[in-house]
């Protein structure tokens, strides 16, 4: 193979997906490699929040924080089965920030980004329900404001998806081992980790989107030193059974000056983290740390009724966030902003490398990655920006019409129970149906793997999704694993393994 194209990315989280959307979008021939599987790393490891990043604003991180609220109505639009918007309680705790103090940060919060679709911020008395619910009776007030929670990694895959459908070529397992200058343009030699097949690819543009891996990209595969740094910081998380039974999320002022989310996660369990800590490993090896573990326990018992102990956690998870390192002396403080560096030159072959960003803004990142390299993609692509009125695969309906959406399918599908309706609309959209096909009952879904997932979605994850693994099913396409009893990994590993067998043999 020797293919060649406008623009190749490497990094398949949500900003190399991202790119790649916006650049195929604009008529670009696009390439974009990924040397796992889509959101494998930081892009799954989030705090699952859409926002404009409330603390940000006590570093006068302001141009982040209004292009991050602009950006939540954008995305909750683009998006609105994986992404909604959710309440949050903030109690005033009497030794930490002034009420005021919270008051005016709330204000501007809520007037920086434009909000039109979400809710303001009220006062709240948190010694009534249900705000007092979990809480300890000595905080008596506090304040309650809207962001939005996303599906992270279903964001990647349905980003990646939509680059697809606009023709660019979408790979997992392939590695790039090496990429050099040549005639004006880059030759790019990619690795397929599964035949270990490696392949010439030629593009006049590459992008570096690599994630944690930004600066290993840049000193291994192509032999270059960049002028920027990226930092490391590790972000970790607990999964806890339910802590409370209202809608709301909690963020946590800490003594340290940091703050701590605690949000209710997949129906049964709360979700709680993060933390900031300089990493120095390899990003793939990342994992919550036993002090991570009690300093999120800590910070949440402080306010909760029930304390929270690290006995009481069911799953941990981390990433490593690859920050652009502006010489913050503390990982809490480094700067969550973008920046994109161009490597170019008279007769030279355009890099453009991406350090650090946001779920949040990937959007309007990629956007500024196009307009950096306009002068260099062929004139009859370079169209205006087209993503902010955009929808992706299943999205198309409005963020207040969920439940009449989970309605429709269980009408049209009696059979299906109201849990089942509601995950499948909140993984798939209106795209539900065509997993679904023409079933009349529950065993025209096909095989039962356990609990409500069958063979009819597996199939779908594998052929439109790229899944492969039963990790890639039950922790990035889904967070299944959380409640599938451990029978079915077996039942779901079986079935993937007589999949991909028969389709070796048809072959």
């Amino acid at each position: 193979m020797n293919e060649s194209y406008d623009l190749f990315v490497i990094g398949g989280g949500i900003n190399g997906c991202g790119i790649a959307r916006d650049a195929a979008g604009r008529g670009l021939s696009v390439f974009l490699a990924e040397k796992t599987d889509f959101a494998s790393a930081t892009s799954s490891a989030s705090t699952k929040l859409i926002h404009g990043g409330l603390r940000y604003l006590e570093y006068y991180e302001f141009r982040l924080v209004r292009e991050a609220l602009k950006e939540r109505e954008v995305l909750l639009n683009m998006a609105p089965h994986i992404i909604w918007p959710m309440r949050f309680i903030l109690p005033h705790h009497k030794g930490l920030r002034p009420a005021w103090l919270l008051r005016l940060g709330l204000f501007m919060y809520d007037h920086l980004g434009g909000r039109k679709l979400l809710p303001a911020t009220k006062m709240v008395a948190l010694d009534r329900a249900p705000y007092n619910d979990g809480l300890k009776s000595l905080f008596t007030r506090g304040f309650e404001y809207s962001d939005c929670w996303v599906d992270d990694a279903r964001l990647v895959v349905l980003t990646a998806r939509d680059a697809a459908a606009r023709g660019a070529t979408i790979r997992r397992n392939t590695e790039v081992i090496r990429a050099t200058r040549s005639n004006g343009g880059w030759e790019i030699e990619v690795r397929d980790s599964e035949s270990g097949q490696t392949e010439l690819v030629h593009a006049k543009v590459l992008v570096n989107a690599a994630g944690p891996w930004v600066s290993h990209v840049l000193q291994c595969a192509l032999g270059l030193n960049s002028r920027a740094h990226v930092r490391l910081v590790k972000g970790s998380h607990i999964i806890v059974p339910k802590m409370f039974a209202h809608d709301r999320s909690f963020i946590f002022q800490n003594g340290d000056g940091r703050i701590v989310f605690a949000i209710p996660y997949e129906h049964d369990f709360t979700l709680i983290g993060t933390t900031d800590v300089d990493y120095q490993g390899e990003p793939a090896d990342v994992s919550c740390s036993d002090n991570e573990i009690a300093y999120l326990c800590n910070a949440v018992s402080e306010y909760f009724s029930k304390e929270v102990t690290p006995d009481m956690v069911v799953r941990t998870y981390s990433g490593v966030r690859p920050l652009y390192d502006d010489g913050a002396s503390e990982a809490r403080a480094a700067t969550r902003d973008y920046v994109l560096e161009l490597d170019e030159g008279e007769g030279k072959a355009p890099l453009l490398s991406v350090f650090g960003g946001k779920i949040t803004t990937y959007r309007r990142l990629a956007e500024h990655a196009l307009e950096k390299l306009e002068g260099d993609l062929p004139q009859a692509a370079r169209k205006h920006a087209w993503t902010k009125h955009s929808i992706l695969p299943g999205g198309d309906f409005e963020p207040g019409d969920f439940n009449a959406k989970v309605s429709a399918l269980k009408s049209a599908y009696r059979f299906l129970e109201h849990d089942h309706a509601t995950r499948l609309v909140r993984s798939y959209g209106s795209e539900a149906v065509k997993i679904l096909g023409t079933a009349q009952t529950a065993d025209d879904l096909g095989t039962h793997i356990g609990g409500d997932l069958y063979s009819c979605e597996v199939d779908w994850l594998i052929e439109q999704e790229w899944a492969i693994t039963a990790e890639d099913i039950l922790w990035r396409r889904s967070k299944l694993g959380l409640h599938l009893p451990a029978e079915a990994i077996g039942v779901l590993e079986r079935y993937l393994s007589g999949y991909f067998e028969g389709n070796r043999m048809a072959c």
